[in-house]
């Protein structure tokens, strides 16, 4: 949908650098009243472009009406060509990560594998989450097949020598993986850093699509070993050989022509989303299918395609971009593209729009998956639309609940009580905004719970920061919640209720509570729960919510147990307090580290002498 949006009026200051503008190509910077960068672009012709963002007449997407009203100053720098414009354009964003920048969708929804070549052993695992903590750090993806990726990542473990375990398992040895062969010693340097960055980068070229290239490497280094009679060298890169030949196996994607790695990528939109699928084609073989997301919003189709692409090869590697892309729709700034990355691979790279035969019907195929992809989105939206609505129209509320969180209590008679607090944005779980709490009330220990003062405590931690704030204040924040869920019932609901009220802040903050028994909805000052179906929309996204809730305090509630129970075995030592527990512990990191160690390494620890030593050495020892 396009928005017409009525911007303010803008300031001199920001008129004059407007004035200011040339009409050449270059990148612009846009900042806010704090100096902090909100955008960063790039253009044939600053002055036309950049102007166009503050014209009354032009569309905006709402993301990008409201990065407008927030601008007070731009900064440009001019180029030679289009092309050093998209180059300097995408490392000025690569080192500020502008928040308006971010055109893909980062739902969590589609996994990356992270390799971290900022740390000396780096480590390999997936994720949903793509943050640049380290720009030397890699993320490859994100990977539409989840099992796939899972199973890919399984065998590559098993191929490679590869730390196995976040943490060693012991301090002064290794485990049974190093004696396997699985790993090669990393928690006790038995292998050196740059050696370790050899067998990494290996791993990487399978997730850059250079399987091939890989094994054609590893023939060469096992022909050499054999030639060397390193005959048991040889046979483990054999070995390694065949497990990969296996793993290029289950690609079912086959083209005659298996002389030129190529992308294809295509979309399906509607009015709101669009769903965009990447194939990546190596020597013939579908190597990787990658998914992304992007509003549809006052773009073309071949701007988004142009933008997906200008995104994901910022993060690759110059020997990751093929020598063939196939587009589904012609990019408006195709010229430009291609010799940015024609330019960054070192040999010429195409980008075509195919009208006919097999590299139409592979732009055909991309877009059928994508289209799925979309229905299925369509489906969960049309769902939780309703859901959404009823649950409105339920609870009498102004407008739709965007988003909700719910709350919930876990412990075992008072012992290691937790909270929970999950949300919910437009009827999707956002695990991005979790949080849990230690109740620190002194009244809830072992023996003694009380749900109530501690859900009152924990609301009271959440909105300290809304205290005294008024409504219209309360609505500009960013994470104002449209509906709050207390699992319990009328009792709970009353505690959390008074707490507000203190705090000035209900109404206009909106509560209800979910009993688990019956599914009864309480409003507050109700004595009556609501009449209401528990297979109805509205009641079913709350129970959703309550259920999220509770499984999430639970876990943290056995975390913090598990703690406690491993502590409860140094409280059995004679002699040794809480003050010297937690120095053992911040030495040696785990109980079985303290098990481990002989008598010499206790006494390094500070406060611990000869005969406590010997106490906690016999109790491990009897």
């Amino acid at each position: 949908m396009t928005n017409f949006i009525f911007l303010p009026p803008i300031s001199e200051t920001l008129e004059n650098r407007l004035k200011s503008l040339p009409s050449e190509p270059g990148v612009y910077l846009m900042r806010d009243i704090e100096g902090q960068i909100l955008y960063i672009g790039k253009s044939k012709k600053l002055r036309s472009r950049v102007r166009s963002y503050f014209r009354d007449s032009q569309p905006h997407s709402p993301r990008i009406a409201l990065m407008v009203q927030q601008v007070r100053d731009i900064e440009f720098i001019v180029t030679d060509t289009e092309a050093e414009a998209l180059a300097l354009e995408a490392n000025l964003i690569k080192e500020h990560q502008p928040y308006f920048n971010v055109l893909l969708k980062d739902d969590k929804k589609y996994p990356y594998v992270c390799i971290t070549w900022s740390e000396n052993y780096p480590r390999i695992f997936i994720t949903r989450k793509r943050r640049l903590n380290n720009p030397r750090d890699r993320y490859y993806g994100p990977y539409v097949d989840t099992y796939l990726l899972r199973r890919t990542l399984h065998l590559i473990k098993n191929i490679f020598p590869l730390r196995q375990r976040p943490k060693p398992l012991f301090k002064e040895r290794t485990c049974l993986n190093y004696d396997i062969g699985k790993c090669p010693g990393v928690c006790q340097g038995l292998i050196t850093s740059s050696d370790y960055h050899k067998i990494v980068e290996k791993v990487a070229m399978v997730f850059q699509g250079r399987s091939e290239e890989l094994l054609n490497t590893l023939k060469e280094q096992m022909e050499k070993a054999a030639s060397e009679l390193n005959f048991e060298q040889a046979v483990l890169i054999r070995d390694q050989i065949n497990a990969l030949q296996s793993l290029n196996t289950e690609q079912k994607v086959s083209l005659s022509d298996d002389t030129i790695s190529r992308d294809a990528i295509g979309l399906a939109a509607d009015d709101q989303h669009s769903c965009i699928q990447l194939f990546q084609i190596r020597a013939g073989r579908l190597v990787g299918r990658l998914g992304f997301f992007a509003d549809s919003q006052s773009q073309s189709p071949g701007a988004i395609l142009q933008r997906v692409l200008e995104e994901h090869y910022w993060q690759a590697d110059p020997l990751e971009i093929p020598k063939e892309i196939l587009v589904q729709y012609a990019l408006p700034e195709a010229e430009i593209l291609t010799e940015w990355l024609s330019d960054r691979k070192g040999r010429k790279v195409t980008i075509t729009v195919p009208q006919r035969q097999q590299k139409a019907d592979l732009i055909e195929m991309v877009e059928r998956n994508a289209n799925y992809e979309l229905e299925r989105i369509q489906r969960t939206n049309s769902r939780n639309l309703t859901a959404l609505e009823d649950l409105t129209q339920l609870l009498d509320l102004p407008d739709l609940p965007r988003r909700i969180e719910g709350y919930d209590i876990s412990h075992i008679q008072g012992s290691n009580a937790v909270a929970s607090q999950v949300v919910f944005i437009d009827g999707v779980a956002a695990q991005q905004n979790y949080r849990h709490y230690k109740i620190k009330n002194p009244n809830v220990t072992s023996g003694h719970s009380d749900d109530f003062a501690s859900l009152a405590e924990v609301i009271s931690r959440r909105f300290r920061a809304y205290q005294n704030k008024s409504e219209a204040d309360l609505l500009r924040l960013e994470d104002y919640p449209d509906l709050i869920m207390i699992d319990g019932g009328k009792g709970q609901l009353s505690s959390v209720i008074k707490i507000l009220e203190n705090m000035n802040i209900f109404p206009p903050l909106q509560v209800i509570s979910l009993a688990k028994k019956r599914e009864e909805i309480f409003l507050p000052g109700e004595s009556q729960p609501l009449a209401t179906d528990a297979e109805q929309p509205g009641v079913q996204l709350l129970r959703r919510i309550r259920d999220e809730s509770h499984r999430f305090a639970v876990s943290f509630h056995r975390q913090q147990r598990l703690k406690q129970s491993r502590r409860s075995r140094l409280d059995q030592i004679p002699g040794l307090g809480f003050q010297r527990q937690k120095e053992l512990l911040a030495h040696f990191h785990s109980v079985d580290y303290i098990r481990e160690a002989s008598l010499a390494q206790l006494q390094q620890v500070s406060g611990i002498g000869e005969k406590l030593a010997r106490e906690i050495y016999n109790y491990f020892h009897e």
